[in-house]
């Protein structure tokens, strides 16, 4: 039913303020008496055809064609392409420049929603007819369309239809239109549209079957059904009105039965709708009045005073969704539960159609609704969202079947199903996302639980799980325990050992684990044959798996040995490059300048490792405590400093006072960090901003020895209270510069202690945008953005400076109106840059690795056992050197210790030759 870019038929669901009739000022009162005049008309003339020539032609005064002439122009007054001339030439060629353009990127990706919708626009702005007829068919046999793209193409073949079968061919794209959608409107043009064709044979039973079916599919729509109950009713009044000037002619038997009969079909058409609840009836119930002349009988009245009671129920539901703005999820919920507490199967189906022509991407509804057949062709963004619409409908079919019979029709049916999903998954999942959406292949598994435990069919359970295997998961263990689960529970223990045998040959991420389980079989219930046999296989696999582990952690070994080696050696480019500098501005110059110049090579240095002026700079005692903050704060990366290097070296030092920091404390003091190196008094810039949250008891910043304000600080409140609500100043900016406010923690006393990071997982609700302009404001984000939906938030993503870096977080209100946005803004032009949009799912962040999880016997070696203690580090340098270094092949390992040494090899030949100091001393300063 509805597509990835049916949101935008969410205006077609848009409902009027106050009833059908609150804004149908006197454009829809003109649209209301051209349809009595075309339809009153139109009668007039089948009357005349088949009664015969008594009437009066002036009194018919109307053709068949003139009928359908005057209905083409009343259904399509409004809505008719017009014609576009063009004065420039070069018009036209753009425009055929881009139609080459889409039809080729449609041949790439045939799924691409709105290229499909420009190529129509485009052609029908050409007047290519054929072109832009067969692009809408193409397109409506991969998306269903919606009410605006139906409407379009009914109106253009209406004003092109000329003969008979050009109108068949509008009723069958008619019939296509309302298989789309539970559409009001297109229903009523299609009632509209086929009393224009009563003049032909059984075109009276046409338009009735038309109306009634109508009827049936939104009848029952609160706000809309209306429109189709009036249109019904005129055209069967239509009819009454024609055949009163022929009553007379007669006789009374045919009066009846022409006259009388008409005048029934009106009245049940007036009791029909009255027995609904639905807007205006007072209006209708009053037309009523007037019509009838008799009065109206006592059962009617019960029915209409009952549906006025049901109509004040509904009301709230129907005004919530008034006054929501699309796509009204939340709304539509909430009138979905009550209308399955009430339990009518109509009014269910309706509300749950009408939820998602504005709810398309939310797997949950249609999973809910369970039109499964309509739910796959519904655009969803994710491969997995498809898995979720198939094991749903799986389920719903295995519920239906009775496992007691050996077979039967739903049992087929379920077996064809999980047939149907699997090539499904194969050839359209896969194709159009790359991927399967299903790579444990549970659909597969849930088959073969199903066979083995409820049909007692074994030989088709294992063969599912042969094709399990074969599609990537031989390696997982959890997945050959997983077969040899149901092997033990419904097979037999051949087939369990046979399991566990090819377990442990294939698996490779814990093949410990499944060699466990076999010993454990063949030890309780296995012969010493078997035990022998499990033994053997075990043990020649695990010293396998422990050999490729050793390589692999030599090779990472290796690797880091290379790191390491290029690290020295940029080390060793810099010193040779400063050593150099230094040299060249001491000659020549006086010893004074030379000490200046000494002096200010320091500051270049602390420049270059601003962590270890840290731990120089401001120190406390060694009993006091040491400075915190939170990991992501304390780093000086794009960081402007006051002045040049060389003024902050000539500045005089003076004498800080060291701050000292009270642990005891924490919880009434916040860390902050990342502002601005300029400011030269940070306790008078920053107490306005906290003081806000609470009493100030002190502002204690951070200087160098020089001075220098370090760009951070920390804000000591009187009470808890304040410190939580300081938190929130988070990234605010002071002076063009994002401020980090964080709690003030130990870490070396709370090593597990995490500061607040945005979310990694997916978040369906919220989008990511890149490619945003530099000079983009939140505002004019937000005004693009809130068109699709419901703004909750904007994060414009900053560097550590407060300088935007193009990208941006937006987070609506539900999923929905995010993949609405989605498709709507992703490729769009914001001041010349084309953005990019997409679903929120950041990477995930690389956790470090646990201790304990580094204890594994046998396991590949891991940095601590790599480097020690301590782990790799620059001051862990080999005292050797270089040129005196010797590479050492890799000590064999025996099963149970070292290896020993090979024949023949002395300990002498693999040591390096003892050395002097002095020796050390000419290899280190030898140029």
């Amino acid at each position: 039913m509805a597509t990835a870019a049916a949101a935008s038929a969410s205006e077609a669901e848009a409902e009027p303020k106050a009833g059908p009739k609150a804004e149908g000022e006197e454009d829809e009162a003109k649209a209301a008496r051209t349809r009595r005049k075309v339809l009153s008309r139109a009668v007039a003339a089948a009357t005349y055809k088949t009664i015969g020539p008594e009437w009066d032609q002036q009194e018919e005064g109307v053709s068949e064609s003139d009928g359908d002439e005057e209905y083409a122009m009343a259904s399509s007054a409004e809505s008719s392409p017009g014609e576009y001339e063009w004065e420039y030439d070069e018009e036209e060629e753009k425009n055929q420049l881009e139609i080459e353009r889409l039809e080729e990127q449609l041949s790439i990706n045939v799924y691409d929603y709105n290229c499909h919708v420009d190529l129509i626009r485009l052609l029908r702005l050409e007047g290519e007819l054929t072109k832009v007829r067969m692009a809408r068919q193409k397109m409506s046999e991969i998306f269903p369309l919606t009410e605006e793209l139906w409407l379009e193409w009914l109106h253009d073949e209406i004003s092109m239809a000329l003969d008979g079968l050009d109108r068949e061919h509008v009723y069958d794209l008619f019939e296509k239109a309302v298989k789309d959608y539970i559409c009001p409107n297109i229903w009523l043009e299609y009632g509209q549209y086929s009393v224009g064709g009563i003049g032909q044979k059984g075109g009276l039973e046409k338009v009735r079957s038309v109306f009634e079916r109508a009827l049936s599919s939104v009848g029952l729509h609160m706000t809309k059904g209306l429109a189709i109950w009036e249109a019904y009713r005129e055209f069967e009044s239509a009819i009454v009105e024609a055949a009163r000037p022929i009553a007379g002619f007669l006789s009374p038997f045919d009066r009846e039965q022409t006259f009388d009969s008409q005048l029934e079909k009106v009245h049940s058409l007036f009791r029909r709708q009255l027995a609904i609840p639905l807007y205006d009836m007072e209006a209708t119930f009053a037309e009523y009045e007037e019509w009838s002349e008799d009065p109206i009988p006592e059962s009617v009245i019960q029915n209409y005073n009952k549906a006025l009671q049901q109509l004040e129920k509904y009301k709230p539901y129907e005004e919530a969704l008034l006054q929501a703005e699309a796509p009204r999820l939340a709304e539509y919920q909430a009138y979905i539960d009550f209308e399955m507490k009430i339990g009518d199967p109509a009014r269910i189906q309706l509300i749950f159609e009408r939820a998602l022509v504005e709810n398309c991407l939310v797997p949950d509804l249609w999973i809910r609704y369970m039109t499964f057949e309509k739910a796959l062709s519904a655009g969803f963004i994710q491969a997995t969202d498809y898995v979720e619409i198939w094991q749903a409908y799986l389920d719903y079919l295995r519920r239906r079947v009775d496992f007691k019979q050996d077979s039967s029709k739903e049992l087929e049916e379920l077996r064809s199903a999980f047939a149907r999903a699997l090539e499904y998954l194969k050839q359209e999942v896969e194709e159009r996302f790359n991927e399967s959406g299903d790579p444990s292949c549970l659909i597969m598994q849930n088959w073969a639980r199903i066979e083995a435990r409820l049909c007692n069919n074994m030989q088709k359970a294992r063969e599912l799980w042969d094709s399990i295997m074969t599609k990537g998961n031989a390696k997982y263990a959890n997945m050959w325990l997983e077969y040899y689960n149901l092997e033990r529970a419904h097979g037999d223990t051949q087939h369990c050992r046979k399991a566990l045998h090819r377990a442990v040959q294939c698996t490779s991420d814990y093949p410990e684990h499944v060699c466990e389980v076999l010993l454990t079989m063949e030890r309780t219930e296995g012969t010493l044959e078997d035990w022998d046999i499990a033994v053997q296989k075990t043990e020649t696999r695990l010293a396998r798996v422990n050999e490729q582990r050793i390589k692999a952690a030599e090779k990472e070994a290796a690797l880091a040995q290379q790191e390491e080696e290029k690290a020295e050696q940029r080390k060793r480019a810099r010193a040779e490059k400063k050593a150099l500098k230094k040299k060249k501005k001491t000659r020549g110059a006086e010893k004074n300048t030379v000490d200046e110049d000494d002096e200010k090579e320091w500051g270049d240095e602390e420049e270059e490792q601003p962590s270890k002026r840290r731990r120089l700079e401001n120190s406390v005692p060694p009993t006091g405590e040491a400075e915190r903050g939170p990991d992501a704060d304390p780093g000086l990366v794009g960081v402007e400093l006051p002045s040049k290097p060389k003024e902050r070296a000539a500045a005089p030092r003076r004498d800080v006072p060291k701050v000292l920091h009270d642990s005891s404390k924490d919880g009434i003091t916040v860390f902050v960090s990342n502002l601005p190196y300029s400011l030269e008094e940070p306790a008078t810039v920053l107490r306005p901003l906290f003081e806000a949250c609470g009493d100030v008891v002190e502002i204690r910043p951070i200087f160098s020895n020089r001075g220098d304000f370090r760009g951070y600080c920390y804000v000591e409140f009187k009470e808890e209270a304040a410190a939580q609500r300081a938190l929130e100043l988070d990234r605010k900016s002071v002076e063009g510069r994002p401020m980090f406010v964080s709690p003030c923690v130990d870490k070396s006393k709370n090593p597990d202690f995490k500061v607040f990071r945005y979310s990694t997982a997916l978040e369906k609700h919220k989008l990511f945008i890149s490619g945003l302009p530099f000079s983009c404001t939140r505002e004019e984000l937000e005004e693009i953005c809130k068109a699709h939906g419901t703004v909750k938030d904007i994060r414009l993503v900053t560097n550590r400076a407060g300088k935007p870096k193009g990208l941006a977080y937006v987070e609506y209100e539900n999923e929905s109106q995010a993949s609405q946005a989605v498709l709507k803004m992703d490729g769009m032009t914001v001041k010349e840059n084309i953005i990019k949009v997409a679903i929120s799912n950041p990477p995930q962040r690389k956790v470090p690795e646990k201790p304990e999880a580094r204890k594994a016997p046998g396991g590949p070696l891991v940095p601590r056992q790599i480097y020690g203690a301590r782990g790799k580090g620059r001051t862990q340098l080999s005292l050797l050197p270089r040129a005196l270094q010797r590479p050492g092949a890799p000590a064999a390992q025996a099963e149970n210790g070292p290896a020993p040494p090979p024949a023949g090899a002395t300990p002498a030949a693999t040591e390096a030759p003892k050395m002097s100091n002095a020796d050390f001393a000419k290899l280190l300063l030898r140029k």
